[in-house]
């Protein structure tokens, strides 16, 4: 199997670009925190409930985003906002309130995860009935 830098050099791509655009499968790389974050139950959940243009308040995401917890929701808007996915917006007036919304990048990388979303959706039936057959076949040896 070849190594990480031998595939490098089979590439011809420079260590510098490779590591300036990230490698999920390294264990070093920050990516994998950064994917681990976008693809978490809560964070996929939470991009999908904001994909679309339409920004939200916290009580409306947590209605959205059925199940998540007060503090679940807060300490994911808090990565995708530290990620560069979620915009954070604070509006003085009578009432201070706080809006979220996707970013460019966040807009983008939902579209992905909305696709994927979707072809699960789509093949559910397909994917619940595979889990019946592992289970029956599992548990009866």
């Amino acid at each position: 199997m070849p190594t990480h830098q031998a595939s490098i050099k089979q590439s011809g791509e420079k260590i510098v670009d490779k590591i300036k655009r990230g490698d999920v499968l390294e264990k070093e790389c920050p990516s994998r925190e950064i994917l681990r974050n976008v693809t978490s139950k809560w964070g996929v959940l939470t991009l999908l409930a904001l994909y679309g243009g339409d920004s939200a308040r916290f009580s409306v995401l947590r209605r959205r985003v059925s199940g998540i917890s007060e503090k679940m929701l807060s300490q994911t808007l808090q990565a995708l906002e530290a990620d560069g996915f979620i915009k954070r917006t604070s509006y003085e007036g009578v009432s201070l309130h706080v809006e979220y919304s996707l970013t460019v990048m966040g807009e983008e990388v939902a579209a992905r995860i909305l696709e994927l979303a979707g072809w699960i959706e789509v093949n559910l039936s397909t994917i619940l009935e595979h889990r019946r057959d592992y289970k029956a076949k599992n548990t009866s040896s």
